[in-house]
């Protein structure tokens, strides 16, 4: 059974539940049952020398770690079940089905029960043992196998992500909240890791890799499946935290299953709780949430910027509380390894907004500042397909940030324009109509790794992106047009005819302001105190291309073949 014929056999379960549950209610009892199974089925060879030896180390009376670390050995995955129960003798006796989940449930080693305790799933069992469908349940689920033998672990994080993606459809909520679409997520990886190949052809070395926003965790598995492409010895040492119980729930279970240490995914939200505050990584890849309001984290991260300022991970500043993006950016660029250790990469999923909102002075403007000019941290942005991501037609795009940049690139920015570069869909995804090949991928990162300039690609000092916000004031009049004075003598500013000017900081104020102001305002005048400097990437800009209007003979001769084309029609109706 392939994964779309599984993921289909596993939506066509759900309906079993109609009537007695609503629809936005399907997906939390769904999804743990899939795990659930997974992980039955990823057991099962070994379920009968872990019950021996569990026996066993009982009457030997040996210590509690130990166990631990030998029942695990013996699964080969981090994680073992030491009930009598498997999913199959569950549906062999009906009538004890709850009683008997439970059991087995008790039954898994302490990360493996975490993840049933996210999901809530005690309370789901005596739910669906009271609605009569536990059984029902149970017997569908056990005529399907999720074995790794049948379904490798990347098919199994995608049967999850397409699950949790049409549940959270189904019920109205934001799927592109949980996950990446996977060909985004092959270039951000390419993206990240160009440059870092003899490193990771090293079985000696190991990468650490963390995702503040992990979802279900795709990300930070095809970074380590991509990685094991150049060296199945070379260690990933995967970190990740998240908000969504159910995701947290559904990440944390991949990890066991690859044998990773389920220690380093953690549950909560990042920029109130960081769970790794001590750590740096390597390697960090994220898809934070698009213009999402940080109110409930407001309290907390505005104590850590006026208490920490720049020893913490918010003093460079604070954006508008609308939109929490930029906020990620800081708390992932506190997490570079520091370059003498090696430096950091990230690479993270953005849509426009950070690119230029907020004017000079703004929380935006001052930490775009910050990452292009005083930390010299942005090394590309790629900008990414329309109607790429799940849940949003809008523009995206990848930031890559290098805390150890190549010499050619220090000071500089490389914008790539991607926007044209995919393949259309046969089936359209939520609002997924557009897909990257992997050649379309290949083609990005190449273009990435030439670093010169094209018709889709531009590079910048990083000082092009400032300007100045200079105040041009203009003089009160009184009714006979005569100029207002102050005590002083001094022309009285009138707030109405006040205006402000954006001044490219590689160009002279004073010579910007007799050019571009003084011929179309006399009496004009620059309150130079009000001067701020500010920051923005304005994309679209540099990549615009004219497309000259069409003659208006031309337009008028479509419009006369469209009216005859429009009465030919009604005088076949007879009309």
């Amino acid at each position: 059974m392939n994964q779309q014929r599984i993921v289909n056999f596993i939506w066509q379960v759900a309906d079993l539940l109609r009537g007695d549950y609503k629809q936005h209610e399907y997906g939390d009892i769904i999804l743990p049952f899939t795990v659930l199974r997974r992980l039955d089925c990823v057991l099962e060879p070994t379920k009968d020398v872990v019950l021996e030896a569990a026996e066993k180390s009982m009457t030997t009376n040996l210590v509690d770690s130990i166990r631990d670390q030998m029942l695990k050995r013996i699964t080969g995955v981090g994680f073992y079940n030491t009930s009598q129960y498997t999913m199959g003798k569950l549906h062999n006796d009906p009538n004890n089905i709850a009683k008997n989940l439970e059991n087995y449930i008790l039954g898994f080693s302490q990360d493996a029960r975490d993840v049933f305790e996210k999901f809530d799933f005690s309370n789901k069992i005596a739910s669906l043992d009271e609605s009569g469908q536990l059984f029902l349940i149970v017997e569908k689920f056990c005529t399907v196998n999720l074995g790794p033998n049948i379904i490798d672990d990347l098919q199994m994080g995608s049967i999850y992500e397409e699950l949790i993606r049409r549940f959270s459809e189904m019920s109205n909520e934001t799927a592109g909240e949980h996950f990446s679409p996977r060909d985004g997520l092959k270039l951000a990886v390419d993206l990240l890791i160009d440059g870092c190949e003899d490193d990771l052809n090293n079985p000696d070395k190991a990468s650490t890799v963390y995702d503040p926003c992990a979802g279900t965790g795709g990300a930070l598995s095809l970074f380590r499946d991509r990685v094991h492409e150049y060296s199945t010895e070379h260690r990933v040492i995967c970190f990740g935290q998240e908000l969504n119980p159910q995701t947290y729930a559904t990440c944390k279970a991949d990890t066991l299953l690859r044998g990773g240490d389920a220690s380093h995914i953690a549950f909560g939200n990042t920029l109130t709780n960081d769970a790794f505050p001590d750590n740096t990584f390597a390697f960090q890849i994220s898809n934070p949430p698009y213009g999402v309001d940080w109110k409930k984290s407001k309290k907390e991260v505005e104590e850590e910027y006026k208490t920490k300022g720049m020893q913490g991970r918010f003093g460079a500043g604070l954006p508008r509380i609308s939109d929490g993006q930029l906020l990620f950016i800081e708390h992932m660029v506190s997490r570079m390894r520091a370059p003498g250790l090696g430096g950091g990469r990230i690479a993270v999923f953005m849509n426009g907004s950070p690119l230029f909102t907020g004017s000079a002075g703004s929380g935006e403007s001052d930490i775009r500042r910050w990452l292009l000019e005083e930390r010299d941290l942005v090394e590309a942005i790629v900008a990414m397909p329309n109607d790429f991501f799940y849940n949003t037609g809008i523009a995206t795009y990848i930031w890559v940030l290098n805390n150890q940049k190549p010499e050619e690139r220090k000071g500089k920015v490389q914008l790539i324009n991607a926007n044209g570069v995919f393949t259309k869909m046969r089936k359209s995804l939520g609002s997924k109509r557009n897909e990257l090949s992997d050649e379309q991928i290949k083609a990005i990162v190449r273009e990435y790794h030439a670093f010169e300039e094209s018709e889709t690609c531009k590079i910048f000092d990083t000082s092009e992106f400032g300007y100045t916000t200079i105040t041009v004031e203009r003089p009160q009049r009184d009714e006979n047009g005569n100029v207002v004075r102050d005590r002083r003598g001094h022309p009285k500013a009138d707030a109405k005819l006040r205006d402000t000017e954006n001044v490219p900081l590689n160009e002279d104020i004073d010579e910007y302001f007799e050019r571009e102001v003084k011929p179309y305002a006399p009496d004009a005048w620059l309150d130079r105190k009000k001067d701020k400097v500010g920051y923005e990437i304005p994309f679209t800009r540099y990549f615009y291309q004219y497309t000259p209007l069409r003659p208006s003979t031309e337009i008028a001769e479509d419009i006369k073949q469209l009216e005859t084309s429009i009465s030919q029609h009604l005088a076949e109706l007879g009309l």
